[in-house]
């Protein structure tokens, strides 16, 4: 659905938690793709940045390719987008693997110079910048539904363990259909649903409210069970 702007210019609804990815093919550093298509069967953590050579940028493009190896190990892959041409990107890579400390960036980053993906996933937030995306992220489940949305301003660099405690969190959601408190780690108690019925009611520990229920899930079995997505076991 697309919502008036004004009377010459119209722009596409942004996706919501529960739609599923909006699909595009572009150019890439790593070659082209077809976005999530390609990807099917991973969970996607899907991230904009506002241009090319900006020092926040920098540093979390080193942070993103030094988690890079944990992510995999869940089944999640990484994609970049910046509003910029591919020569573009590949010269800033080039940069960052020659600095101190520099890492060789190896997820691909999606050439937008056109900013069509940016504009369909609500990357551009004309109050910000009309030319620049924000730092969104977008973490995708295997089968391409949107499950959580992140939106940073550019003077604010995203907290890369953050966005990986996110997906180990959704993805034991999924698999053992619990529910994760505030400031959950893995290890840490989870919540099973509240009682629906009076016969569960009454089986209710009484030490918490009766719509309050937690359950013992250790950080070996979490790891072990979505470790298993990666070879489909």
């Amino acid at each position: 659905m697309e919502q008036l702007n004004n009377e010459h210019d119209f722009i596409p609804r942004m996706p919501l938690i529960g739609d599923i990815a909006p699909q595009f093919y572009a150019n890439t550093t790593n070659g082209k793709i077809n976005f999530p298509n390609d990807l099917a069967g991973h969970w996607i953590v899907f991230f904009s940045h506002p241009s090319d050579f900006t020092p926040v940028c920098t540093t979390e493009f080193v942070a993103f390719q030094n988690k890079i190896a944990d992510f995999a190990e869940i089944n999640t892959v990484l994609v970049g987008l910046s509003v910029g041409a591919n020569a573009s990107h590949l010269a800033w890579i080039d940069v960052i693997a020659k600095m101190k400390n520099g890492v060789q960036i190896t997820f691909p980053l999606i050439d937008d110079l056109s900013m069509n993906v940016a504009k369909k996933y609500g990357m551009i937030h004309p109050g910000a910048s009309d030319t620049n995306a924000v730092r969104a992220v977008f973490i995708i489940d295997p089968s391409a539904i949107i499950r959580t949305i992140l939106y940073y301003p550019p003077v604010l660099g995203r907290n890369i363990d953050e966005i990986y405690r996110a997906v180990v969190a959704l993805q034991t959601a999924s698999v053992f259909g619990v529910a994760t408190p505030a400031d959950w780690t893995p290890g840490e108690n989870v919540l099973t649903p509240a009682p629906t019925q009076v016969k569960q009611l009454w089986k209710h520990d009484k030490k918490t409210p009766w719509f309050l229920n937690y359950k013992k899930l250790s950080k070996d079995d979490i790891y072990r069970k979505i470790r298993k997505q990666k070879s489909g076991k």
